[in-house]
């Protein structure tokens, strides 16, 4: 028998395909699952995945990096990026742009003529409806707006509201997602992973582990943001005393640009 914390084993007999943490676990690696998820988003049951990897890092030599949820690639090297979202700033326009630009600037190899470069997609699944449109899924694709005429650039960006959940493929899927027990689930492919992970003990030790390393990453995270909230307490003190931003700053651990920043907010 697994020897998991009865609190740790209640925590993942409670997770859904919408927390992304069972999501990464689900769909890790796994082709054929990928696969289907993309194949009933995009109604389209032609799509191959070659490649499925979760947690992915992009980096960006000149600004910031982004970690994906899940990365696919298609034998025809088109990509899509596959985000679980429960917060709608979490799905912001501004961010779906910004994936979708590290997308395409990972596709392209060095020399290559830009007709190489493939269609790629961002898919946003949200737990709100973000764009407010009562609509269960929205492709965002660019158009010329003086004749309404397609651009045809190969980029598309697409969200999912996951409010509905209708007797549709898509609708059985976004229910799929909410279930904790693989059981109630339509797709006997998700159930079968899902269950993978909450009930056989290779599956259990799993995810107990990424637990583990879950906790112990948010605990050093509240430490180290108690210690800041209380240099930041110092340096307004300081400030308050009438000390310089010089001094405030080599005596609170503090940067420059933070304590001028306090110190403007003290002053306004």
């Amino acid at each position: 028998m697994v020897n998991l914390r009865a609190d740790t084993r209640e925590s993942i007999a409670k997770l859904t395909l919408m927390d992304d943490i069972f999501m990464n676990k689900v769909f890790e690696n796994d082709t054929e699952r990928t696969a289907l998820l993309l194949r009933i988003i995009l109604n389209n049951d032609k799509i191959k995945v070659v490649k499925a990897v979760t947690q992915q890092k992009l980096k960006n030599m000149s600004g910031h990096d982004l970690q994906l949820d899940i990365l696919a690639q298609e034998e025809n090297g088109k990509l899509f990026n596959v985000e679980v979202q429960n917060h709608s700033s979490g799905a912001a326009a501004r961010r779906a742009r910004y994936h979708l630009s590290l997308l395409d600037a990972h596709s392209l190899p060095k020399g290559e003529v830009y007709q190489k470069l493939p269609d790629n997609y961002v898919i946003f699944i949200t737990q709100y409806d973000v764009l407010k449109g009562g609509l269960p899924i929205y492709h965002i694709n660019r158009i010329i707006e003086e004749n309404n005429v397609a651009f045809a650039d190969g980029s598309h960006i697409i969200y999912v509201n996951n409010k509905i959940k209708d007797n549709t493929p898509l609708g059985r899927l976004m229910h799929d997602f909410n279930c904790a027990d693989p059981d109630d689930m339509y797709y006997p492919e998700l159930a079968e992973k899902a269950r993978y992970f909450k009930e056989t003990e290779k599956g259990l030790t799993n995810m107990g582990d990424v637990f583990e390393k879950l906790l112990a990453k948010r605990e050093k995270e509240a430490v180290e943001k108690a210690a800041k909230e209380k240099n930041i307490e110092f340096a307004k003190g300081l400030l308050a005393d009438g000390m310089s931003i010089e001094f405030t700053v080599r005596h609170s651990k503090l940067s420059e640009a933070e304590v001028r920043e306090l110190a403007s907010k003290l002053s306004a």
